[in-house]
């Protein structure tokens, strides 16, 4: 059997993983749980998120991948060589070649080091791509014509926004401001507010359930529990849309600034293709309800939220590994 080729979403809060004639057969969480007594990789992805503040103290769950990029090498290698192994993709005599995708302005030892952990995880040929572009091509858009097209993508850990136009970036931006910034706003206006303690997980569902950005465009309550700050024990509190909308507001004020001096440095003729196509939105946050009214308002541009933008850049890798040939002759390192 022939090892098969692989593209590799390595997202700060989720990996997704494409094979080549399967499609996107991985999405887990970018966790790992380790018993630091022993050093032992206890468990990987879904299974270790469940863990995530919830277990005794010789037990750690880790998130490798902080802004998009390594922080924990020997970690990433794990949690990588656990996904390759579990989706069986190399041959008898052969390893695949794997595609992964990075932020935009990443530094040169912060590639060398994903490409390290990529070769240890059992790829022959590692290629690195640009995330937003990656993005645009499994968001359907044709970013190979002399025509301008725009891409917001907002992960768990950074927010990139690209300009393209003839297959390549014309005007970029990323920022360290996405997702888990989003749950670390929520968790502080919690305590800040009302006194009372909340985990991770607690403020990502809160986030994800009644969330909103955009001012009056949705009203919805929840009842959440936590920790006391004051008498120490468990309390059940219930917080409303407006108060969310309210703790994002000055992080997603920082995503539309980043847009907006995007388009700023664009040239006027893609400028005006951009009126035309709209701006598209992909990644986990542009699930963020009203992100795309906001944008649309402080762009004065119409802006559509990609269908599945989770896996816009996992798709994306499986249509590049499509024209591997095609692209490692343009400029794939």
């Amino acid at each position: 059997m022939l090892a098969r080729d692989i593209g590799i979403d390595l997202g700060t809060a989720n990996v997704l993983i494409h094979v080549k004639g399967r499609g996107v057969v991985l999405n887990e969480p970018s966790v790992v749980a380790i018993d630091k007594n022993t050093n032992r990789v206890l468990a990987v992805g879904e299974e270790a998120r469940q863990m995530v503040g919830r277990t005794p103290g010789n037990i750690v769950a880790i998130r490798p991948l902080k802004d998009g990029v390594i922080a924990d090498f020997d970690v990433t290698e794990a949690m990588l060589k656990h996904f390759i192994n579990k989706l069986n993709v190399k041959g008898l005599l052969s390893k695949p070649r794997i595609l992964i995708c990075t932020p935009t302005n990443i530094t040169s030892v912060e590639q060398k080091a994903i490409r390290e952990a990529a070769e240890k995880s059992g790829g022959k040929k590692i290629y690195l791509e640009e995330e937003p572009k990656v993005a645009a091509i499994g968001a359907g858009m044709d970013i190979f014509t002399p025509s301008g097209n725009m891409v917001v993508d907002i992960g768990g850990g950074t927010t990139d926004v690209a300009v393209l136009s003839m297959g390549d970036i014309v005007t970029s931006s990323s920022i360290k401001m996405a997702g888990d910034k989003f749950d670390a706003e929520i968790l502080n206006y919690i305590k800040r507010e009302y006194k009372l303690l909340i985990g991770e997980r607690t403020s990502e569902n809160i986030k994800l359930n009644i969330g909103t950005v955009f001012p009056g465009s949705r009203s919805e309550e929840m009842e959440i529990r936590g920790r006391d700050m004051v008498s120490g024990l468990p309390r059940t509190i219930s917080v409303r849309s407006e108060e969310i909308e309210q703790a994002l507001r000055e992080s997603v004020a920082v995503i539309v600034q980043a847009a907006r001096s995007v388009l700023e440095r664009t040239p006027p003729e893609l400028s005006a293709d951009i009126i035309d196509r709209g701006v598209i939105l992909t990644g986990g946050g542009a699930l963020l309800h009203g992100m795309d009214m906001l944008l649309a308002e402080e762009l004065k541009v119409p802006v559509l939220v990609a269908d599945a933008p989770m896996e816009c850049v996992a798709i994306g890798t499986g249509i590049m590994l499509d024209n591997l040939d095609r692209l490692s002759r343009v400029k794939i390192g």
